[in-house]
């Protein structure tokens, strides 16, 4: 890529000039792994780094998203706010696509990226990428309803593959529970709990595979993956 003014490079992450100069001045980029805070110094793109991150991937971008109840995970929808939303309009435009869907009301981690085949294995059963989803249900959890969970769940259109729930708190009022598992069919985790007899009454997306949701994140905020993030999940994907 040509060579710019350091903080129009920071801007190909999507940020303003103004943020940019922000993020310059409050020591978050570096060139060649050193700190600059001179936004007029001369680079090149690949040189740059926003908080650990490339502004612009050489060929794909990774975003990290932590959505809020109440918005779709699509990249256009006519009535609701989309994850696209969430992001700025010189990122809307670069082809972003969700890796999976959340529902509606279910919140947490979603991974925007433009990498299709790295996108298709972390979807696909066969590659069998873990996700983990913080859960909280109606009534008291016991490991008789582990045991459902690792056999399999039996639904009306199929068998759930079996998945690994991790009791976390157990109540007559409510419980709740971490659930890992690798496929994800529309509401499948909804309504493996169900069958349980244990209606959800919350879940939000806490991992896929080895990418957890940044706790620094907050509802409707994004940022850019690292580089050994994204190492880490095409390693698990066998890419």
């Amino acid at each position: 890529m040509p060579i710019v003014r350091l903080d129009k490079a920071v801007t190909l992450a999507g940020l303003t000039r103004s943020e940019a100069r922000r993020a310059i001045a409050a020591g978050r980029v570096r060139v060649d792994g050193l700190p600059v805070r001179d936004g007029a110094m001369q680079v090149r793109p690949e040189q740059v780094r926003l908080d650990g991150a490339p502004p612009v991937d050489a060929g794909a971008l990774y975003i990290m998203v932590n959505k809020p109840a109440g918005v779709v995970t699509a990249t256009e929808d006519r009535r609701l706010p989309t994850v696209l939303d969430l992001l700025p309009p010189t990122l809307r435009r670069k082809g972003l696509g969700p890796v999976g869907r959340l529902d509606r009301d279910v919140t947490g981690l979603v991974l925007l990226t433009t990498d299709g085949q790295l996108a298709h294995r972390l979807i696909s059963p066969r590659w069998k990428a873990e996700k983990r989803y913080r859960a909280r249900c109606e009534g008291r959890l016991t490991e008789a309803e582990v045991g459902a969970f690792a056999r399999g769940i039996e639904l009306s259109d199929f068998t759930a593959r079996p998945a690994r729930l991790s009791l976390l708190e157990a109540g007559d009022d409510g419980s709740v529970a971490d659930v890992m598992l690798t496929e994800g069919k529309f509401h499948q985790v909804k309504r493996m709990f169900t069958a349980v007899g244990h209606p959800l009454t919350a879940l939000s997306r806490l991992g896929i595979g080895p990418l957890e949701l940044d706790p620094d994140l907050g509802p409707g905020e994004w940022r850019h993956l690292s580089e050994g993030e994204v190492a880490a999940l095409k390693e698990a994907c066998r890419l």
